[in-house]
């Protein structure tokens, strides 16, 4: 039976790796919306590849550039904010939200209200939104599916009829570039250093979020939106060789985890075929040629992003919404060489000191913190750049 597919954040990694897999079964997907930033031609060429229904560029003054790339197909085209809300809501089976930031907010809002699946590839939305978002699942009947290849392996250990036999959730992560440099080091580091991620292949921000481990920060929040764990009983440990995506422990000693080669095409299509499996290209795992998986705790004083989610997680609230924003905001004056890498988290903190709202009832009142912290970690970024 042919699914019916969205991808917001369609130009991006996420997005061609989720347009690989679609391509590869043309019989089995029908694509209904596309969204991208703001590269027009990238976009136009995969409407016209796989027939899009509806392409939409968020930075509007790219549109009728859009619509001349487009012209001659069948193909509807829309530009800005409330467009890309249109085509998250446009009545997909299955929508990839990938959309990078709390810029991804709105349209996935828009596509749990509609119902079906609803695959989170960006962890802005749980984490800034809280318990809007599940709870608006629960209303809609959408399902929620994660594409972070640690939440998704969480996802396929996890038994969810009996979750009080789960002890703890054990969340990997690779450590990124910097895993073994001193404090020192980290402290002159490039912008070229820190995007050179040693495993994956990702965007700038998600690239710059591994390297401080606030990446794995933010997933700790979204494993305690997704999973129902304690925090507490969520930990993070090392592994270097990304190799095994995350761990299920039990009240037996029993421990499952989901291996697999580092390759976001594998849970990309757990999501796609769910419940059932699909093929895909990704090379096996040759677990011989590895020979050896290697683990440590991370270091608190090197890495204090992970410490700073842990908090904003206990706090609840508000909280984890600042934290996400001043973060954003902190990786771009990074990416912009306005301030040194270490200054990220030591920005965040100081915005997390600055602003504590109340938390948030709406989407609508997100979005106003987001902004408002967003203006806050602008003044404590002043004190560093300055």
């Amino acid at each position: 039976m042919t699914r019916s597919v969205s991808i917001l954040g369609a130009t991006g990694s996420i997005g061609t790796s989720t347009l690989d897999l679609i391509e590869r079964e043309p019989d089995r997907f029908h694509v209904v919306a596309l969204t991208a930033n703001a590269e027009v031609r990238k976009l136009a060429a995969i409407a016209r590849r796989t027939n899009a229904e509806f392409a939409v560029i968020a930075d509007e003054r790219r549109l009728p550039e859009l619509r001349d790339a487009l012209s001659g197909t069948g193909t509807r085209v829309a530009g800005g904010e409330k467009a890309l809300v249109e085509a998250a809501g446009s009545g997909a089976d299955w929508t990839m939200a990938a959309i990078v930031g709390c810029a991804g907010l709105e349209p996935v809002m828009a596509a749990v209200e509609q119902g079906g699946t609803v695959v989170l590839a960006n962890k802005e939305p749980l984490v800034s939104a809280g318990e809007l978002i599940p709870q608006a699942a629960q209303r809609s009947g959408a399902t929620i599916l994660p594409a972070d290849s640690e939440h998704n392996a969480i996802f396929q250990c996890f038994d969810f009829e009996r979750p009080e036999r789960v002890r703890r959730i054990v969340l990997t992560a690779s450590g990124g570039p910097f895993r073994d440099y001193s404090l020192a080091e980290m402290a002159g580091v490039t912008v070229e250093q820190a995007v050179a991620h040693p495993v994956w292949s990702m965007g700038a921000k998600i690239s710059i979020d591994s390297a401080t481990l606030m990446n794995k920060g933010l997933e700790l929040i979204e494993a305690a939106r997704l999973f129902p764990v304690a925090p507490k009983r969520i930990e993070i440990i090392l592994h270097r060789q990304s190799v095994i995506h995350s761990l299920v422990e039990y009240v037996d000693g029993s421990m499952l985890a989901q291996l697999g080669s580092p390759d976001m095409r594998t849970p990309i299509a757990h999501t796609l075929a769910w419940p059932d499996r699909m093929e895909t290209p990704v090379a096996p795992l040759d677990l011989a040629s590895i020979g050896r998986l290697d683990f440590a705790a991370p270091d608190p004083e090197r890495f204090p992003a992970l410490r700073l989610a842990r908090e904003a997680l206990e706090a609840g609230g508000a909280r984890p919404a600042v934290l996400n924003a001043a973060n954003e905001m902190a990786v771009a004056a990074f990416l912009n060489r306005r301030i040194a890498f270490l200054q990220i988290a030591a920005i965040v903190e100081e915005t997390m000191q600055r602003y504590d709202p109340a938390a948030p009832g709406r989407i609508e009142d997100v979005i106003a913190i987001d902004r408002e912290a967003r203006s806050h970690a602008a003044e404590a970024m002043k004190v560093f750049v300055d």
